[in-house]
């Protein structure tokens, strides 16, 4: 059962504060918790959100806008509309943690946990409150499965019409000058039990009468449209000549509801006035954009949302995941995840694709175990008893896996057949300055840290008289230069130096690590690593979304940093496609989710990749190393370091920077590599996908690894009924494990892809055991 949150804002201002109720409960229930609080005044924050959109109006990209006019003389830049939008989160989580709102605060902290799925209702008929950015709230961090949703105070329920044998759709295509409306035509004709009418440019007549004639359940709107300036209607563009207001179409919208028109999709610029005006005929659901939207955010949101909802989905949890893909976009296109949002009618229950069509699946399900059991198997029921088997036990071991019961022997599996792979050569596009504990001795009396002021002004000077691409630092140093200006200087002005922090983590209480003062943001790097649950770092943490009040602000890793800009000396720069994936030259890759091969229910936070460490004898020898005292003696070989990547880290036990691997010490236990070195493997990782050709590590979709266990299920099945003697069958298995066994590690050798080993293992042997107890 979900969680329903209601927070009501009362009639106030920005000037004298809001009145705030909260209400807590089941869905479907009478809330269990009510409280009061206040919002304060704060009239800074209008002043940031106007300050911002006035930025953001003024971007110039295809969007789906008429009538709003551009009136910034001078073009702003991305940056300076990120800038404001970041200056207006910060003062909106500001009044968010004000004291007289602090006890809402604490009771959702008491009332809610982060496994719940959260609908939060936000009630107001305040249009500058419902223009603000809520998904941004840092509360909601702690709660991956929640999403927001405005709501008009006043509401009435309307009944939910019986499901039909395809989704009824009515998309109208309006005036589509200077955009690309044709995407999402594409895209709806690809959903799946769904039967979708296209009117294209309709006139008023003909869209009226559409509506009226037919029982649709969901309405899509694509084209031009726009807010009034009281924000309490809007306009769609239909054709090149008429537009119409939500009132224009009311009788007709009226009869759409009670015939059971579930959602509506305005695809389309500056939607708040349109969901205000449909919430008035009390439509459960509508999804529109707050602002201007781009033409490609519009096709990309429509893409991933309905991939989502039919795919089974709450329309919830659908449309935050469809939004939080668009980060991707953000460096074209600012603020893209700001725009969607749902206008739900609190009377209706939320809407599933599987509730607008009938669907016979469940009935051919249940009457599955119907079949008359037999205590012998013959050969005519044969392949019936086989694929009964393997069906029941493929779905059983799906279930199992999806809760995450077999991951954990699932990852000791991937790391068995991982220390199989042949070995490779070490990286000689890296060098390695590892600083002992004999060299954090020698500099006991020079300063704290395990790299002094003095040491490592006087590396940088001989690493750069040498030439290299990049210099990265993983070491923190949240503190000043002391007295020594010229490190400072070089720190500063070092188009090679990368240094290193920590990104603040609120769900777990760490703080973060400041970067070192004298760097610019752009040279910047966090060191973040991703562990299992047992300590294993078997993932490469790309990039992330730091939380707004983290000292640490970057958004790359560090061994990413260093890779963009060997690369770039290359000819090669960070692009990202058209579905949020990365493209480094012809590498294209896209992050984990939370179900991705052995994986499961994982959180997959920021953007990550499986790390395909380089097969070594020892992890460590992933390229060239020296100490301090040897780089700080001349023992440096200037072909070592030109256009070279060089890390320099601490190896020394004092400090502690050790992390576990798949790989294991000859004691058996998980080998242990220095923090440096990991970041070696890391930079490695990526250069030698982006040049070499070498492959990253990625898995199945979720489809094929069903289909392969079950056929393994299959096989097993098979294997019992036909060979029947319990002899022959358990060495048949036993080849069988064998075959299987060698299938996994020869594909992870050729083409670095983790399919399932145990899941396959245990659909093999459990359907021929059923069978073989079954036959006997």
């Amino acid at each position: 059962m979900g969680k329903l949150v209601v927070l009501n804002l009362a009639t106030g201002s920005f000037e004298a504060g809001f009145p705030v109720t909260l209400q807590i409960g089941d869905e479907n229930a009478r809330p269990i918790v009510e409280i009061t609080g206040d919002l304060p005044p704060n009239p800074e924050i209008l002043i940031a959100y106007y300050h911002w959109q006035s930025i953001y109006l003024n971007l110039k990209f295809p969007s789906r806008p008429i009538g709003i006019p551009k009136q910034s003389k001078q073009k702003p830049s991305l940056e300076d509309c990120q800038q404001a939008a970041d200056k207006l989160k910060v003062c909106f989580n500001t009044w968010l943690t004000a004291d007289s709102f602090r006890p809402i605060r604490e009771k959702c902290l008491e009332k809610l946990l982060p496994e719940d799925n959260i609908r939060i209702l936000l009630q107001t008929i305040d249009l500058r409150l419902q223009k603000l950015p809520w998904h941004l709230w840092d509360l909601l961090e702690r709660y991956p499965n929640a999403e927001i949703a405005l709501s008009a105070p006043s509401y009435e329920q309307v009944s939910r019409q019986p499901p039909q044998s395809m989704v009824k759709i009515l998309a109208i295509l309006g005036n589509s000058q200077g955009i690309d409306i044709q995407a999402d035509s594409k895209i709806l004709e690809k959903l799946p039990h769904a039967n979708t009418t296209f009117l294209v440019e309709p006139s008023a007549k003909d869209l009226t009468d559409q509506i009226w004639e037919q029982n649709w359940q969901i309405l899509f709107f694509a084209g031009h449209s726009y807010t009034s300036r009281s924000g309490e209607s809007g306009k769609i563009h239909i054709n090149q000549t008429e537009s119409l207001t939500i009132s224009q179409l009311k009788y007709a919208l009226r009869k759409a509801v009670a015939r059971g028109l579930h959602l509506a999709i305005f695809n389309s610029c500056d939607g708040l006035g349109l969901a205000r005006e449909f919430a008035d005929l009390h439509i459960p659901q509508i999804i529109v954009m707050r602002e201007p939207v781009p033409d490609r955010v519009a096709q990309e949101f429509l893409k991933y949302f309905l991939e989502a909802f039919a795919s089974g989905e709450s329309l919830y949890i659908a449309v935050r995941e469809a939004r939080e893909r668009l980060q991707g976009l953000e460096n074209q296109f600012p603020c893209a995840t700001w725009l969607p949002v749902i206008y739900q009618n609190p009377a209706v229950m939320p809407l599933r694709w599987q509730q607008l069509h009938l669907n016979n699946s469940n009935l051919q399900t249940s009457s599955l175990p119907q079949i008359t059991p037999r205590v012998d198997i013959n050969r005519r029921f044969a392949l019936s008893a086989v694929m009964l088997a393997s069906m029941g036990i493929t779905v059983l071991l799906m279930g199992m896996r999806y809760f995450g019961l077999l991951q954990s022997w699932e990852l000791m599996a991937f790391d068995h057949l991982l220390r199989l792979r042949p070995q490779e050569k070490p990286d000689s596009r890296i060098l390695v300055i590892n600083i002992t504990e004999e060299d954090v001795q020698a500099q006991s009396s020079q300063g704290r840290g395990s790299l002094s002021d003095e040491a490592l002004a006087k590396l940088l000077e001989k690493l750069e008289a040498h030439q290299p691409q990049a210099i990265g630092l993983d070491i923190y140093r949240d503190y000043a230069v002391q007295r020594n200006y010229s490190l400072a200087k070089r720190m500063r002005k070092s188009d090679r130096f990368v240094a290193v922090c920590q990104v603040s983590n609120p769900q777990t209480g760490k703080p973060g690590i400041k970067p070192p003062p004298e760097v610019s943001p752009d040279a910047l790097g966090f060191s973040d690593i991703v562990l299992d649950t047992d300590n294993v770092v078997r993932r490469h943490l790309l990039a992330l979304t730091p939380p707004p009040s983290s000292v640490c602000t970057a958004p790359y890793a560090l061994n990413v940093q260093l890779t963009l800009r060997y690369l770039y000396s290359q000819g090669i720069k960070l692009q990202f496609t058209h579905d949020g994936a990365w493209q480094l030259g012809k590498l294209k890759f896209k992050p984990l989710e939370a179900h991705t091969g052995g994986y499961q229910r994982i959180d997959a936070w920021g953007h990550q990749i499986l790390l395909n460490y380089r097969t070594l004898s020892n992890p460590e020898a992933i390229a060239p190393s020296v100490t301090l005292t040897q780089a700080l003696a001349g023992q440096l070989n200037p072909h070592a370091v030109k256009d070279r990547i060089v890390l320099i880290g601490t190896t020394a036990e004092s400090f502690r920077d050790y992390w576990l691997t798949p790989y294991a010490s000859p004691t058996g236990k998980p080998q242990e590599i220095a923090g440096v070195f990991l970041q070696a493997q890391m930079v490695s990782q990526l250069l030698s996908a982006a040049l070499d050709g070498r492959p990253l590590l990625w898995t199945w979709p979720i489809w094929s690894e069903g289909i392969w266990i079950w056929g393994w299920a299959i096989g097993g099945g098979l294997l019992a009924v036909y060979l029947r003697r319990l002899t022959y069958v358990s060495l048949a298995i036993g080849i069988a494990f064998c075959g299987l066994y060698g299938i996994c590690l020869i594909i992870l050798i050729l083409y670095s892809c983790w399919i399932p080993l145990v899941p396959a293992a245990i659909a093999l042997g459990g359907s021929a055991v059923i069978l073989v107890i079954r036959s006997s």
